[in-house]
């Protein structure tokens, strides 16, 4: 009976996620669905497969090697992104995340493993399910971040829109130039011949605009100046986005349209073209490994705060459930 349930659990949520992928590949609820799915899907096999015991014991044995050592390399690649780039908030990201991890976990070992008030117990439960419930949705959305990237990589546009990034001494600094890189790569491998919209504008400590700054860096690299279209007033990724497009639709473009941006911005990024009612999908060009796990949370924290109220609600229900049950015991 619980296998059968578990089985049309697993089936149900596998063809709802297939169908909101199909219809609509840029929702954040998709990594949600994906996640779900993928520990249901685990679930049945570990309850009907013979011989999977030794898979669960990996299984918990992998998740207590992870508590134990990602918070250090939390903490570690933090401080490597506070001597590279300059000392912020967001690039402090890693470190507080590693320190609030580890804080999370040696906090619970103490009280679960000693005599302490049932009060105690009942709020390090709910952090631990809130906790929890942040890890799951960073873990599903990382899975599905690498699902959508594989399926917008399929586009074969006929115009390519580079976001801008910010220059460095009025020239292409290495973020920017990996982005810049990518739309090439990607014209020299489908032999195809897009234009190639370069989107940013001017900054206040800056000689030239991000757009012509990338305009003469994309013509060193062989892209002729009549396929290059400059966009010189956007600041933001949303203007980047909007801006572009209107060039496009002002010159009568009407064919598949894709953007590029670095690959911890792709999936945020897309999920902001589907909110402004733009038909773009979204590649990424690799980033410098120690700048990933920082920027990475700072979209996930993002994308978190853009859908606050549905997070909100899940938060303060798994929040209120142990003291419910301490109330009810």
């Amino acid at each position: 009976m619980l296998l059968g349930a578990l089985f049309l659990a697993a089936a149900g949520s596998l063809a709802v996620t297939v169908r909101r992928v199909r219809r609509e590949p840029r929702r954040f609820g998709n990594a949600v669905w994906s996640g779900v799915t993928a520990v249901l899907v685990v679930a049945w096999l570990v309850a009907v497969l013979p011989g999977t015991r030794w898979f669960v014991a990996a299984g918990l044995g992998v998740v207590a090697l992870v508590l134990l050592v990602l918070p250090w390399a939390l903490i570690a690649n933090g401080v490597v992104m506070l001597r590279r780039e300059r000392v912020s908030a967001a690039n402090a990201l890693s470190l507080l995340a590693g320190v609030g991890v580890l804080g999370v976990v040696v906090g619970a070992a103490v009280v679960f493993l000693s005599d302490v008030p049932d009060w105690l117990t009942t709020a390090v439960t709910s952090v631990v399910l809130v906790v929890g419930y942040l890890a799951f949705l960073f873990v599903a959305l990382l899975g599905y971040c690498a699902v959508y990237s594989g399926l917008s990589a399929r586009t074969q546009p006929a115009a390519v829109i580079v976001l801008g990034a910010g220059l460095t001494g009025g020239r292409v600094p290495p973020l920017l130039a990996s982005r810049l890189d990518r739309a090439v790569q990607w014209r020299e491998r489908t032999g195809s011949d897009p234009l190639i919209v370069v989107s940013g504008g001017r900054g206040a400590d800056e000689d030239v605009s991000e757009a012509e700054a990338m305009s003469t860096y994309l013509r060193a690299e062989g892209v002729p100046g009549s396929r290059i279209v400059l966009e010189e007033r956007a600041t933001t990724t949303e203007q980047n986005l909007r801006e572009s497009m209107d060039l496009l639709t002002s010159d009568g473009h009407t064919g598949p349209v894709l953007a590029v941006t670095n690959d911890y911005h792709v999936f945020r990024t897309a999920v902001l073209a589907r909110r402004l009612g733009l038909r773009v999908a979204v590649v990424g060009a690799r980033t410098a490994s120690y700048f990933v796990p920082s920027a990475f949370l700072r979209e996930f924290a993002a994308l978190l705060v853009q859908y606050r109220r549905a997070n909100a609600a899940a938060i303060l229900v798994l929040a209120a459930v142990p003291p419910v049950v301490h109330l009810l015991a």
